[in-house]
């Protein structure tokens, strides 16, 4: 079965940024006991990366790079929060590089990356982590199948089999 909208996909990555000067670096990777599973076609994924499984059948393995405008975007340097340190008065001011879970006013979740630490406040990167970063997917397809009703109502796959709970 060729992937197509409204299909589980379960597939093995590995991911790797591209460097400035042409290397990867690799970043993650799944395993065929824990593979990204998604619903195909519903806006769980990147575009561009859909894209480029688009119509592959279980065993088909593919290699593609997605520039930052298709994956992350670019980084905006705009995106610095200064949030005050007495925010973290219970739990102590966090290192530089911790990445913060925080919620917007509307209940949104997102995360930060702490960039600088003084006695006042506690700068963070709210980039996305790959902001700015050429992407490179070797993939490999391990499941496709249609998506139950259940999982088409709820908008997301629920396992491999559509047996998993949430």
């Amino acid at each position: 079965m060729a992937i197509e909208n409204n299909n589980v996909v379960a597939l093995n990555y590995k991911l790797h940024t591209v460097e400035a000067n042409g290397e990867k670096a690799f970043v993650e990777e799944t395993t065929t006991e824990n593979p990204l599973t998604f619903l195909y076609g519903v806006g769980m994924m990147l575009p561009k990366f859909e894209e480029n499984i688009a119509g592959l059948n279980i065993g088909d393995k593919t290699s593609f790079t997605l520039e930052p405008n298709d994956a992350y975007g670019e980084k905006d340097d705009r995106a610095i929060a200064q949030l005050p340190a007495d925010m973290f008065k219970e739990t102590g001011l966090p290192p530089v590089g911790e990445v913060l879970p925080l919620q917007d006013n509307e209940g949104n979740q997102f995360r930060a990356v702490v960039v600088e630490v003084t006695p006042e406040a506690v700068v963070a990167d709210l980039n996305h982590p790959m902001a700015g970063k050429t992407l490179n997917f070797d993939v490999e397809i391990l499941a496709v199948r249609p998506a139950t009703e259940e999982e088409l109502a709820h908008g997301h796959a629920h396992g491999i089999d559509g047996e998993s709970g949430h």
